[in-house]
């Protein structure tokens, strides 16, 4: 099936099909462990209302098709239980096995009952974006972005400009941000190219979809922010603290992250080639399917990366420690390896 549109569905559908990803919208995502084989004639031999049992990563639920389908019919859960695949079961009580942390998907579950969201913390919200992103629930994830807006304006976080200040400023030739608190500001699809932000507090800041050709991070704290499809090329993140940041598919290329805290980071997809990530801490990180070609990662920590699928074509990975590092499929041709551990 071949793309048709920014946000089309599409499968790759073998023996053994893999869910790899049901909307282009510039943010790869896990591929989950389950097992998919193409049966035409399902979705007329399938009721709506039907109980499914669902085992995520250990946990187990129950919910019905309607649940799974209704609300957010272009998620992977309704394409899933849609009635075009049949999802494998396990031989015990029929429960369907997906990998993943099973922690928010009550949540999910509710949502899809009833369109509401859960009252958490930043950290929490954080965890179910991704299991949303995960999950192709583009509604959900709308939604946690705007009551985590509606959080910062009620707390009222003593922001020292909103993002209309920001519009105004940015029509300037040179505009420096250095060293000021921005954190919970929506920045989302604004042209900040070259802006300097540099020492500046980023926590939880919305940058999705923004052009950020390169502006300026060093030193900045930017813990949890969201650069998801956002573009960073030739930025400079030295020394910034991009702790538990999002950065799915986001475009990096060139991008300076030399010593950046990249701990807990989701960099799925993303595009990082000829970046320079020497010494960089990518410990947790997540970058399955990012493109890291001819990057240069001396020094970087990779303890419990995944770099599953990953192009690492070319890169610079001499007396890196790969032992704990997952690299299934990914791509080393060329890659210098010379006294790395693995």
């Amino acid at each position: 099936m071949s793309k048709t549109s920014r946000t089309s569905s599409f499968y790759s559908e073998t023996h053994r099909l893999k869910f790899l990803n049901l909307r282009d919208h510039h943010s790869p995502v896990d591929a989950p462990f389950f097992t998919m084989t193409f049966n035409s004639s399902a979705a007329a031999a399938s009721s709506s209302s039907s109980i499914v049992r669902l085992n995520i990563g250990g946990k187990k639920f129950c919910t019905t098709i309607d649940t799974l389908t209704q609300r957010e019919p272009d998620s992977m859960l309704a394409a899933m239980f849609s009635g075009r695949h049949t999802v494998s079961q396990d031989s015990d009580k029929g429960y369907v096995f997906i990998d993943r942390d099973g922690k928010h998907f009550r949540h999910i579950l509710n949502w899809l009952r009833d369109g509401v969201i859960p009252s958490l913390t930043d950290s929490e919200y954080l965890e179910l974006s991704r299991e949303s992103e995960y999950y192709q629930l583009l509604g959900l994830l709308n939604e946690i972005k705007a009551s985590l807006i509606r959080r910062k304006e009620d707390e009222d976080m003593d922001t020292e400009l909103t993002r209309i200040d920001i519009i105004k400023c940015i029509q300037s030739e040179r505009v420096r941000f250095r060293g000021i608190n921005l954190s919970g500001l929506d920045l989302s699809k604004l042209d900040l190219s070259f802006v300097d932000f540099s020492y500046a507090c980023l926590k939880n800041v919305f940058f999705s979809r923004a052009n950020l050709q390169c502006a300026k991070f060093k030193d900045a704290d930017a813990e949890a922010s969201i650069f998801h499809n956002a573009t960073l090329r030739e930025c400079e993140f030295t020394g910034a603290n991009l702790r538990g940041a999002l950065l799915a598919g986001a475009s990096l290329q060139s991008a300076n992250l030399q010593d950046a805290c990249l701990v807990d980071c989701s960099l799925c997809g993303a595009d990082l080639r000829s970046a320079h990530l020497q010494g960089a801490d990518l410990t947790n990180a997540n970058l399955e399917g990012a493109i890291l070609e001819g990057a240069n990662l001396k020094g970087a920590k990779l303890t419990n990366a995944n770099l599953k699928g990953a192009n690492l074509q070319r890169a610079y990975l001499r007396h890196v420690d790969l032992r704990d590092t997952d690299l299934e499929g990914a791509r080393l041709d060329g890659a210098n390896l010379l006294g790395a551990i693995r």
